[in-house]
């Protein structure tokens, strides 16, 4: 069958996420038949560089032989068990493993990351009923995050195109500034934002802490926000301010974990631990669903009682499954074994060098990179850039979704040197391109998230 044939059928039978499916009408959803590498193919034959990792979660290529095989060996023994009352030994080892990486306690398993967040906000906010300080109901995120779409990860996602529709059921969150380096004002260093940013923060914690449970932030990079990278100070002032007014601090690393910012976590880099650590995304190298929470051992000793209501009772179906425990084993031992944030820091520089033509070229503002991701602005008078911009690129066969002007590069970590300057010179050529181009005249498309 073509793509063509599979199209029509998805289009009949499938509500796709994140998408407004009358756009489809003119922008042909990719039908894709295999993939290997950092290469998607579709039914007729064109591949495609996923340069965005499939949404994030790819770490490794697709089809990566040693989490293929690791999995494989899983099927012949357990697929699944139950995690109320039963335990196997894939999610004993991740738990162990995970724990000495983090110096975290115990973790609690879900199955995506909004579903890490809605764990953690209710750990967080049980913690403090059980600990008898129940005014603890409200909580702290940073301007333009975004933890995800189930009705509490609402609350502190702060993208009106997710929200704003469902705001008669969302509990009203608090907002801090960002330390978003790309405010800095006249003179200003990253640094100077994130400590300004800090102080805000500190604002708020002095004359509300008793009522907040606890502060979530994306730390380093916030990916909704057009991948808005900032200072590790500020991670650093946050552990210290929610240390002094008692409040839990959050890291959401569902799309910063595992190397992506250059350490396996990125808050190696302020050198701080969280309350919570929230994971998922390149956790299963992109093969398999699976997020997780770790947490201390003071949290999970305020649960730890004969009365059952005091029992954290939160429960997925597929809590812990024992295949996607197992492909994240394999992602560990890859860490382990290929020296993986080494190697990525080479490759990483290298790439630097390659994309040197996009710092300069005029339309292109606040070029910027942190670890294995790259981000810059584009100048443009497009309404539908962001539409333009994913569609023309398909055409020279790469898979970009810039965020409204932002322009972002995610990709695996085995992509070669060919293959990014093959995606920086298709980049180039687009935005000639569409610079060339007449902007339509008709109302602006909703952004790519």
């Amino acid at each position: 069958m073509s793509n063509q044939d599979w199209l029509a059928r998805s289009r009949h039978a499938v509500w796709h996420p994140c998408t407004q499916m009358k756009r489809h009408e003119t922008l042909p959803i990719v039908p894709i038949a295999r993939a290997e590498g950092v290469w998607l193919t579709d039914f007729d034959g064109k591949r495609y560089l996923d340069a965005v990792s499939s949404w994030w979660v790819n770490l490794f290529g697709h089809g990566h032989p040693a989490i293929k095989a690791a999995i494989k060996d899983q099927l012949n023994t357990l697929e699944h068990v139950m995690l109320a009352g039963f335990t196997h030994r894939p999610v004993i080892e991740l738990s162990e493993r995970l724990a000495g990486l983090t110096g975290l306690g115990h973790a609690f398993y879900g199955s995506d990351g909004a579903s890490a967040t809605e764990i953690a906000l209710k750990m967080s906010f049980h913690y403090w009923q059980n600990c008898g300080q129940s005014g603890k109901t409200r909580f702290l995120s940073l301007e333009n995050s975004y933890h995800g779409e189930t009705i509490g990860a609402l609350v502190v996602t702060d993208v009106p195109l997710f929200s704003s529709t469902y705001a008669p059921l969302l509990k009203t969150g608090i907002r801090v500034p960002t330390p978003d380096a790309r405010q800095a004002q006249d003179g200003e260093t990253a640094e100077d934002v994130a400590r300004r940013a800090a102080r805000a923060l500190e604002n708020v914690l002095a004359k509300q802490a008793d009522s907040i449970a606890a502060l979530i932030v994306e730390p380093l990079v916030q990916g909704a926000a057009g991948m808005a990278m900032y200072h590790p100070a500020y991670l650093e002032e946050a552990r210290r301010l929610c240390d002094r007014y008692q409040v839990h601090l959050i890291a959401d690393e569902i799309a910063v974990g595992f190397g992506r910012t250059g350490t396996l976590f990125a808050c190696e880099q302020a050198g701080i631990r969280p309350d919570f650590l929230c994971l998922s995304k390149g956790i299963t190298g992109g093969f398999l669903p699976l997020s997780c929470v770790l947490t201390t051992d003071s949290v999970y000793k305020a649960f730890y009682d004969d009365d059952v209501t005091r029992g954290f009772l939160h429960s997925h179906s597929y809590t812990g499954n024992a295949l996607a425990c197992r492909a994240a084993l394999a992602v560990l031992d890859l860490f382990e074994q290929e020296d993986v944030l080494a190697q990525n820091r080479a490759r990483a520089a290298r790439f630097n060098e390659l994309l040197a033509p996009l710092r300069v070229h005029p339309q292109v503002r606040q070029f910027r990179q942190q670890g294995m991701i790259w981000a810059f602005e584009v100048e443009t008078g497009r309404r539908d850039f962001a539409v333009a911009f994913f569609s023309a690129m398909l055409q020279r066969g790469c898979l970009v979704r810039p965020i409204g002007n932002t322009v972002y590069f995610m990709p695996p970590y085995v992509i070669e040197d060919t293959e990014m300057a093959l995606l920086c010179r298709a980049t180039l050529d687009t935005l000639d391109e569409l610079q060339q181009a007449q902007p339509e005249e008709a109302r602006p498309a909703p952004p790519l998230p």
